[in-house]
């Protein structure tokens, strides 16, 4: 079952939800994660804690960590994954570990959450979703937040949807009418407008087909992009410290600068970027790539 809105409204509806259904429990979050997840969560009064995710050195996932920490959730916690094309770091999981976590949400009994915000810019429209179809293909329940905001180009028109796969159809009236009364209360009814305009491309074969094709060739540009930028770095650093960044996915990637250094090159090379290294991909200079990694390498320690 699905309620329509974007991201953000989803992941909100959804919070309401898990706070009337399963109070008391805790929704474990990736270290670091989406700086909103936080504050939607407490903001329906769910507690918040987090769970092992990035190392900023080798620019890979604490997997094991990441595994050690949730077998020490309690039954009836909830753990929030990020579907695809990790943000702010771009690290993501394969598939054998989709399957590991599984295997500790059920031996648990934790309640998955998938964000999925990114679909079609990591590895493709279906690869991107391989996770969360392997979890839903193992777990009793879970709650999906998917959006249409960048795979679609429809950032305000706030297209997307709050999903609930229960374990039964008597659970999934209850979890339905819970959220139509959460809705009604925080926004009443979404625009609809961006949500037409998604449902005519996506019932229209000819439409989906070029929607498609465009959506891959914006995925394969941020390829070519994260390609090009680890081999400036590689080149200028004469090290291979910035590799992870050409086998990262999606928008972002952290870096694994330090504010001190983010500040330096504000100030000494007018290269902007979030305080804890996070860069948008797309973004990057395709004609600048040496000079902008000279600039990086210039400010390391």
């Amino acid at each position: 079952i699905g309620k329509p809105h974007r991201r953000a409204g989803a992941l909100r509806l959804v919070a309401e939800l898990l706070q009337r259904t399963r109070a008391g429990a805790t929704v474990w979050l990736s270290d670091p994660t989406w700086p909103n997840h936080p504050p939607v969560m407490r903001a329906a009064g769910l507690e918040v804690r987090n769970y092992p995710y990035f190392d900023a050195a080798s620019g890979a996932v604490r997997f094991d960590e990441m595994l050690a920490t949730l077998r020490t959730a309690n039954s009836g916690d909830v753990v929030l994954l990020h579907g695809c094309c990790h943000n702010p770091t771009g690290a993501n999981l394969d598939l054998d570990q989709w399957a590991k976590v599984a295997d500790v949400l059920l031996e648990r009994g934790l309640l998955p959450f998938v964000d999925i915000a990114y679909q079609g810019f990591g590895e493709g429209l279906d690869a991107d979703a391989a996770g969360l179809r392997l979890l839903a293909d193992k777990v009793p329940e879970m709650v999906v937040a998917s959006s249409c905001s960048k795979n679609f180009a429809v950032y305000r028109d706030r297209v997307g949807a709050a999903m609930i796969m229960a374990k039964d159809g008597a659970q999934a009236d209850v979890a339905m009418s819970q959220m139509l009364a959460a809705a009604r209360a925080l926004y009443s009814m979404p625009p609809d407008h961006g949500a037409a305009a998604v449902r005519m491309v996506l019932e229209d074969a000819g439409l989906r087909k070029d929607w498609e094709t465009e959506l891959e060739e914006m995925r394969l540009r941020m390829l070519r992009l994260r390609v090009a930028f680890a081999e400036a770095l590689r080149r200028q650093s004469n090290s291979d410290r910035f590799d992870f960044v050409a086998s990262h996915r999606g928008m972002f990637s952290r870096l694994g600068l330090t504010e001190a250094q983010v500040e330096r090159l504000r100030t000494d090379h007018a290269v902007y970027m979030v305080g804890d290294s996070r860069i948008n991909v797309a973004g990057l200079p395709e004609d600048g790539m040496d000079d902008l990694a000279k600039a990086i390498v210039s400010v390391l320690d």
